[in-house]
């Protein structure tokens, strides 16, 4: 069993921290932004320079699953000052939100360019075992439902197929002007992420979103996994 997997697991935790998560699929070959764990606003401050601005804060609570909807991110931070001001505001708000709350910190991570948004997730079928998911990111999952599943373990012609089911393909494929995205790349993701859910059956749900797709690559901004 894998380490981060078996530790959460022995301290009775079935939810892995946004850190955790992208370190496990930083180890399985998935590119993420590098993340670090500030308990005070001068660590955070710190983090923030070795990193490089603008960065990007989060809290880090196993209680609050939607930090947007706590006013527990502040992006595009651009010196020491707005990272001091946002860290205090982040606790502030996550507090607000869920009094009850246990608030590990705050997570400094490096900002990454915008690109497509894209969501990859797994869940488990009662009936089929673990599903893997792919469609759109950001709008077009939470409303249009623009996603399509494939039964791990997926090969590369169900990986392939998967990206061209969905109805949004042709923006990946470049709209308007747009360069295309690297759909080798998304394929790849894929590929990768039932692998480690083939090897992995205590996890129940993993949610990675949003990828941000790019003509030559792709980086994980977010990803959230469950456990049996």
């Amino acid at each position: 069993m894998n380490i981060i997997i078996g530790n959460a697991l022995k301290q009775g935790r079935n939810i892995l921290s946004e850190m955790e998560s992208k370190q496990l699929i930083k180890e399985i070959g998935i590119q993420t932004t590098e993340m670090k764990l500030a308990t005070s606003k001068e660590e955070a401050v710190k983090f923030s320079e070795e990193t490089g601005y603008p960065v990007v804060l989060k809290v880090a609570s196993f209680d609050i699953t939607h930090k947007s909807d706590a006013g527990g991110v502040k992006v595009g931070l651009k010196n020491g000052a707005e990272v001091s001001r946002a860290y205090e505001e982040i606790l502030v708000s996550a507090l607000k939100y869920n009094p009850k709350a246990s608030v590990q910190g705050v997570t400094v991570q490096n900002m990454v360019k915008p690109g497509v948004e894209v969501i990859i997730g797994m869940t488990q079928d009662p009936q089929f075992g673990p599903v893997i998911m792919f469609g759109l990111g950001g709008v077009f999952v939470e409303i249009l439902k623009d996603v399509s599943f494939k039964v791990v373990p997926l090969n590369r012609r169900d990986a392939h197929s998967m990206i061209k089911e969905i109805k949004g393909y042709r923006l990946l494929q470049g709209y308007r002007g747009q360069k295309p995205v690297d759909i080798d790349y998304l394929e790849n993701i894929l590929l990768k992420l039932s692998d480690f859910v083939d090897k992995n059956p205590s996890i129940k749900e993993i949610d990675l979103n949003p990828i941000f797709a790019y003509p030559d690559g792709a980086s994980v901004v977010d990803a959230r996994m469950v456990l049996n």
